[in-house]
């Protein structure tokens, strides 16, 4: 036989609760993206192929507090002022190519950016329908990226407003490199569209560059 006034206190019991848990899952929810994880979607073509338009990516907002920013990671920053299209507190995404001390020059004879003089070559930049690759840059230059800022390139480069861009308008290096502390976190996957979901990992490529020479 079942208890029907046991019963009754059960589900009268469930109800009462049932708005706790539901303010406990929301702060949860809140808590996570406000200092774990957080999505965001692509809205310009700056990183294709790597990145196209209206991906959304999962960003790990936490890591960066236990260490610092590495070249090839993909991050999302808050933009300078001088970057932004209007939109106050606008957010960037793009591949860190340089840290604080790094010299990059731009280029080799194979048209490959250098860093801390090596050559790196990059499989991820942009590359048409055609199979025409966007070059590594498209002005030379030669630059020491200052302590705690980072140089950060889109990998369609001929679509993205970066480093490399801001330091063709102005050749101050402030103003061309971001602060590491503007990172938001790293994007560490694509999520949707469910058939373009994969991991971004730092391209080996990256892992044969030098760290710089001591400034002197």
């Amino acid at each position: 036989m079942i208890d029907e006034q046991t019963g009754e206190k059960r589900r009268g019991s469930f109800w009462r609760e049932l708005p706790i848990l539901l303010g406990v899952a929301i702060l949860v929810a809140v808590l996570v993206r406000a200092f774990v994880l957080q999505t965001f979607y692509i809205p310009s073509p700056s990183m294709e192929h790597t990145l196209n338009v209206w991906d959304r990516v999962l960003v790990n907002k936490l890591v960066y507090d236990f260490r610092d920013p590495r070249r090839g990671e993909i991050v999302v920053f808050k933009a300078p002022t001088d970057w932004q299209s209007g939109t106050e507190g606008e957010d960037f995404i793009k591949r860190i190519i340089g840290v604080g001390g790094d010299h990059l020059v731009c280029c080799d004879a194979q048209q490959r950016l250098i860093i801390n003089g090596h050559s790196l070559d990059e499989p991820y930049i942009y590359k048409d329908a055609d199979g025409n690759q966007d070059p590594a840059a498209d002005e030379p230059f030669d630059i020491t990226v200052p302590a705690g800022r980072l140089w950060v390139m889109g990998d369609h480069r001929s679509a993205s407003g970066d480093s490399l861009e801001h330091w063709e308008q102005s050749e101050n290096i402030e103003e061309a490199t971001i602060e590491a502390d503007s990172i938001v976190g790293r994007a560490f996957t694509i999520f949707w569209p469910v058939g373009r979901a994969t991991w971004l990992p730092v391209p080996g490529q990256f892992d044969d560059i030098p760290d710089p020479a001591p400034a002197k």
